[in-house]
């Protein structure tokens, strides 16, 4: 008896350093004897160095659980003292120990030996007990809530309250009742720490009490979905009954209510044989579903967009040619190209009636033109419905196919949205800015129009929501699109395009009055005072405060014009005139946004005027040529796109291969480097059609000669020095014309664009039409 008593001692005795065991997901407490499996190197290591030297190990918990070498800041500052009972080694070289907890211990030093922790320098902690009368209250409340929490949590035995009952340390009671709750090692270390008995018991309290609160809420949740599941099966087995009697009696269930509505329907509708098939199909498969089950209502909303697509209904168009050329003069200002189409289109339609199937009209033209409301008019002036979507950043396929019916949420895709939306197969379908169609891994939104913008596929588009061919050979298409160049081919080789150039300032002057200024006046309410702008006080706004192709800005800043005057009127007082001339413009407006014929035109050395076109409109560029000293490189500035930049290095090697006749000696382009710069530096530039310019500048200033300030020129330029054509000449000359210059040199084969510019123009310009680079030079550079 005497010899176990001291064993027991012995035991307990702890020595002032022990090798150290970092444990992770698992917290050993006193009187706890568990098995651990250890498996880290550094850990094996230690609890042999423990079985050398009697068999006593401290028990430090890692901080954090993924470092594999936790160094001295990586353990807790307090631990368990233990003592290995058992160790067996397995065949995978990992080590299972028996464990017994012993005593509560604060690490002092932790010794480091080949980068890993060997041991630890310990203190023995004396643990402050409590007697007073709170004390055991809150004991006993902390053992009622573990009851709770043991009678909740099915994992726990019930056989665990005889442990707690008998008991009697409070020290050992709080480490007992930690062990069993299922906490993180982080709350559990805490308590470890808690030297103050009293604190630790209210430190259980608070964890136990929000674990109980926790787990009565899951048994309420349980307890719902279970009588939810029992009540879902009891319908289930009465609905079965209910089909199983209903056949005995011989009633037959497809006939129920709501699918007969939909065959009734659907007897009114001229579809398609093929069609009617299908959807009957769907009906009958609606009449024998769970009024219940999700699908019902997927099927109702499949259902209900088939029938009420426009299958044979459609508006007819308006045989009054007349009057349909007059809706459009009042609607728009020029565009003759574009009113002529639509006359044309109709007068067939009269002759050939319904053999004749719709153009796909693409509108391509600057922004502010008024590619858009121009559908809006051919809409009225046809007499049809208008439908637009936006295809700009459009990327999934699915927004013009639609969706297949298998996602949750499936719709038809846009085009028969708006067809449905319409109510008539027949309307007039803008399709806007087709230019900016994106792609990405969901599909691409510009191969799924080829389908639809085809006349000799469009008479069966099927949506991938619908699934049933829809005829759309009897819309009118119409597209709209800034830049020609970025729609794919496929899609561009389907549509009739139809280019609207910008406008002229006297087509800007008619279209401000005729148009902006009574909408304006309309829009801010001052019909009654009826203010008029002067044709000077316009024309001022367009050279002034507005630089673009179209008239979105000049209708802007018309606007707000009259809204100076409207706040005037509503404030109680008159304005002195209802004329608004210059000096009101310049009043309302501020200071000139743009300078109108003030371009420096005077000759330089090296400086030509060229012509740029974007989608805006045109412009005169000036194209700057300095030399200095150097090997003969040629440097290039002004953010130019690489096409111009090909176009500069073909002008340059001309130079350098045509120096003789050019009169330039050639050791110039040994001695010396070159630089060209084209202002604004900020604006990216790019295109062949100023090479000509380009070419015209070097030679300038290789020879010294000036060139001529009022000439601006375009077209490219071969290594032979042939000009060849360009684009956008109309808006380059209304340009030229525009900043004051006097004489335009054009590419010979751009002689047929001509006929695009208003003969205004062209009274007060010297066209010169050149076949290669010595003709421009002639005529440019002062002798």
């Amino acid at each position: 008896m005497k010899a176990a008593q001291e064993d027991e001692e012995k035991k307990y005795q702890i020595p002032k350093s022990l090798p150290v065991l970092p444990i992770r997901e698992i917290l050993v407490f006193p009187y706890m004897v568990v098995p651990l499996l250890i498996g880290r190197e550094l850990s094996i290591k230690s609890v042999e160095e423990a079985m050398a030297a009697g068999r006593k190990i401290l028990l430090a918990t890692q901080k954090d659980a993924r470092n594999e070498n936790p160094g001295e800041a990586d353990i807790c500052e307090y631990g368990i003292a233990a003592e290995i009972l058992q160790l067996l080694k397995l065949p995978d070289g990992t080590v299972k120990v028996l464990v017994e907890g012993l005593k509560r211990v604060k690490i002092t030093k932790v010794i480091i030996e080949n980068s890993r922790i060997k041991g630890a320098d310990i203190e023995p902690v004396a643990e402050i007990l409590s007697d007073a009368p709170e004390f055991e209250a809150l004991k006993r409340s902390v053992i009622e809530q573990f009851e709770k929490y043991v009678k909740l949590n099915r994992k726990i035995p019930v056989e665990i309250m005889m442990v707690i009952s008998n008991t009697d340390d409070a020290s050992r009671l709080a480490d007992v009742i930690t062990a069993h709750l299922t906490i993180n090692i982080n709350t559990k270390q805490s308590i470890i720490e808690a030297i103050d008995v009293h604190k630790r018991f209210s430190i259980l309290l608070k964890i136990i009490s929000k674990e109980v609160e926790i787990l009565t809420l899951e048994k309420k949740i349980r307890s719902r979905v279970h009588e939810q599941l029992e009540k879902t099966q009891k319908e289930y087995y009465l609905r079965e009954q209910i089909k199983v009697l209903q056949k005995e009696l011989g009633e037959d269930e497809s006939l129920s209510g709501e699918a007969e509505e939909y065959r009734k329907k659907l007897k009114k509708i001229k579809m398609p044989e093929e069609c009617v098939e299908k959807i009957d199909k769907e009906i009958a498969r609606l009449a024998k579903m769970h009024p219940m089950s999700a699908e019902t209502s997927v099927m109702r909303t499949y259902l209900d967009w088939v029938i009420e697509l426009p299958w044979n209904s459609e508006t007819k168009d308006n045989a009054d040619l007349k009057k349909s050329e007059n809706i459009l003069e009042e609607d728009h200002y020029g565009l003759e190209k574009v009113k002529e189409r639509i006359i044309e289109f109709l007068a067939v339609k009269k002759l050939a009636g319904d053999k004749m199937k719709c153009p796909i009209l693409c509108l391509v033209g600057p922004p502010g033109v008024g590619k858009t409301s121009l559908g809006r008019s051919i809409a009225r002036s046809l007499e049809r419905k208008f439908v637009r979507i936006s295809l700009g950043g459009m990327r999934d396929e699915a927004e013009i196919r639609g969706h297949r019916r298998t996602y949750v949420g499936a719709l038809p895709g846009k085009i028969m949205q708006h067809i449905h939306q319409s109510k008539t197969k027949n309307p007039v379908f803008l399709l806007d800015e087709i230019d900016k169609l994106a792609s990405d891994f969901r599909g691409d939104p510009a191969s799924a129009l080829l389908e639809t913008l085809d006349p000799e596929q469009n008479s069966s588009f099927t949506d991938h929501y619908i699934n049933l061919p829809f005829d759309l050979s009897k819309v009118f298409f119409i597209t709209t699109a800034n830049l020609a160049y970025n729609i794919p081919a496929p899609l561009l080789d389907r549509m009739e395009v139809i280019r609207i150039s910008g406008y002229t300032e006297d087509e800007k002057l008619n279209i401000a009055q005729k148009y902006l200024a009574p909408k304006q006046i309309g829009e801010t309410g001052l019909s009654e005072f009826a203010p008029r702008f002067s044709d000077d006080a316009v024309r001022h706004i367009i050279r002034h405060y507005t630089r673009e192709a179209g008239v979105r800005n000049l209708e802007r800043e018309i606007g707000s014009i009259l809204r100076k005057y409207a706040r005037v009127i509503a404030a109680g007082k008159k304005p002195k005139s209802a004329l608004i001339d210059i000096a009101e413009v310049e009043k309302h407006l501020g200071a000139k946004k743009f300078k109108y014929g003030e371009k420096d035109l005077s000759d330089g050395i090296g400086i030509v005027n060229g012509l740029a076109w974007s989608e805006a409109g045109g412009s005169v560029l000036k194209i700057e040529s300095a030399m200095m000293e150097g090997k003969g490189a040629l440097n290039l500035t002004g953010q130019l796109g690489n096409v111009m930049q090909e176009s500069a290095k073909a002008a340059f090697a001309y130079i350098k291969s045509n120096a003789k006749s050019l009169g330039i000696n050639s050791s110039v382009f040994k001695s010396h480097d070159f630089h060209v710069h084209v202002p604004e530096g900020a604006t990216p530039k790019d295109g062949p059609s100023a090479g000509i310019a380009l070419c015209s500048s070097l030679v300038s200033l290789i020879t010294k000669k000036p060139a001529r300030g009022d000439i601006a020129m375009t077209g490219e330029i071969t290594l032979t020095g042939i000009v060849l054509p360009i684009g956008g000449v109309k808006e380059k000359v209304l340009a030229a014309s525009a900043s004051g210059i006097t004489t335009v040199i054009l590419p010979d084969d751009n002689r047929k664009d001509l006929e695009e510019i208003p003969g205004n123009v062209l009274k007060k310009l010297k066209i010169k039409f050149v076949k290669n680079i010595s003709e421009v030079i002639k005529v440019l550079i002062r002798k």
